[in-house]
């Protein structure tokens, strides 16, 4: 029997039941609503609308139905529609009539707001830590490999050399704002709606302030068809994980190319990687793979939400049954993600040879003689132009920057000195960057120093 049946004369459609239920999906939601029906309760009695051995009733039952649900000894019916009706039929089974006074002052409208509350900012932490462990990994792996060099590229051309710390860096640093993101959002997602009722709130003088002590919520919702209809957190929500996510497939992009045969930088454990159904020698990095095509479906969990509240009027509409699937659809994802991709990162071999012959190529270095010319007082903008031409009639003669001869260099460049011919070395170009935030030794050294005891 449903809990609002008592208006109808026929029972609805097995057709309708199945396509309303959202017991299949919701059921997960049972520790919190059991969290904020026990809180209820209590504040129930506080404000002596039931009577306090009702209350206690009510909480034991509870206590009881959670048991039951967690040792898989609860039954789950379409027809009961949703975990609330699930977990207040179940009650009023065990404690009788005193379990048909919990719903007093509350609507499933203010009730599936709380729950979803109570879950995303448990889910937010779980996922802040999980990034924490990537950026662990992410700082072990520039430990291990602190003074090796790679090609900083820019339009997937060679650049400048780098420290491959610093690169990893950059990606610690990505992370950084995606916890600082859905920090930020938790605490606009921290605020307790139930009292709000159906949207009007309620003749009765619920004490909203127990409930929200009891849950720990920082503040208590300001209107309460604001409070039943919105969705905004969930759209900050997946928004901050939709840009997590594009961080992560931003990096497995640079792990794609740089596990391939043509940039051959780096190899991953084998444990991390599958092989081909056909063809033998192939080693495939598929947790990079499946992280960025898991990005897609993030988005996808964004764009969802987005389109559903578009055209919703105030206040509850039943479409808000659907903000549910993306949601934990998103938080699933973003978690399998980190399930796997600290390890991966950790299993990490780096061709240290590879990567400083990469960065070796004296091309690398032009911006470096551009920059003595500065010294040498040269205005940038000749000495980017002299240095362009030099590059040219090195291109035009086939020779490499580092192989010219003094006088062939002045022939292009009259300002030139012979300082200028000892530039084209990537550890000293590395060496020279040491301005806060670049690329040098001693910055490198200093930024990993922080980040370790940041994270630990």
């Amino acid at each position: 029997m449903a809990l609002w049946d008592g208006r109808f004369s026929e029972k609805p459609t097995e057709a309708l039941t199945e396509f309303s239920e959202s017991i299949s999906f919701d059921k997960r939601l049972y520790k919190h609503d059991i969290e904020g029906s026990k809180a209820h309760a209590e504040m129930l009695a506080e404000a002596e609308i039931i009577p306090r051995d009702s209350a206690e009733k009510i909480i034991k039952g509870l206590e009881l139905v959670l048991s039951k649900i967690e040792e898989n000894n609860f039954d789950y019916n379409a027809e009961l529609e949703d975990i609330h009706m699930h977990i207040e039929n179940a009650l009023i089974a065990i404690v009788g009539d005193d379990g048909a006074r919990l719903h007093t002052g509350r609507s499933r409208n203010d009730q599936i707001a709380l729950d979803i509350r109570l879950y995303l900012r448990e889910e937010i932490l779980t996922v802040c830590e999980g990034i924490k462990e990537f950026q662990k990994a992410l700082i072990g792996k520039a430990e291990e490999y602190k003074q090796t060099l790679l090609p900083g590229y820019t339009h997937l051309q060679r650049a400048q050399p780098v420290l491959f710390p610093h690169q990893l860096l950059a990606y610690t640093e990505m992370l950084e704002r995606d916890i600082e993101r859905l920090l930020d959002c938790r605490k606009r997602l921290n605020i307790m709606p139930l009292g709000s009722a159906a949207l009007a709130g309620s003749t009765l003088p619920l004490k909203r302030n127990v409930t929200a002590r009891l849950l720990n919520f920082d503040r208590i919702s300001s209107n309460s068809m604001d409070a039943v209809a919105d969705r905004d957190f969930l759209c900050e929500l997946l928004s901050g994980f939709s840009i997590f996510a594009m961080h992560v497939s931003r990096i497995s992009e640079d792990i794609i190319l740089w596990c391939s045969e043509e940039f051959n930088y780096i190899e991953l454990g084998d444990a991390f990687c599958t092989g081909s159904s056909i063809m033998p020698q192939k080693k495939n990095p598929d947790i990079a793979e499946i992280s960025r095509g898991k990005t897609a479906r993030i988005y996808g969990d964004l764009m969802s939400i987005l389109t559903l509240l578009k055209g919703l009027p105030l206040t509850y509409n039943r479409d808000l049954q659907e903000d549910k699937e993306p949601v934990f659809d998103a938080v699933d994802n973003v978690k399998k993600i980190l399930s796997v991709y600290p390890s991966m990162i950790a299993s990490i071999m780096v061709k240290k040879e590879n990567m400083l012959k990469a960065a070796s190529d004296p091309a690398l270095m032009a911006t470096d003689l551009a920059e003595k010319l500065v010294e040498l007082g040269v205005p940038f903008r000749i000495a980017h132009h002299r240095v362009g031409s030099l590059v040219k009639w090195c291109e035009k003669n086939k020779l490499k920057l580092d192989n010219i001869t003094y006088e062939e260099m002045l022939s292009v460049i009259p300002e030139a000195n012979e300082e200028c011919l000892k530039l084209f070395n990537p550890e000293k170009s590395i060496s020279k960057r040491n301005i806060y935030g670049a690329t040098g030794y001693g910055e490198v050294d200093n930024q990993l120093n922080f980040w370790k005891k940041k994270l630990n």
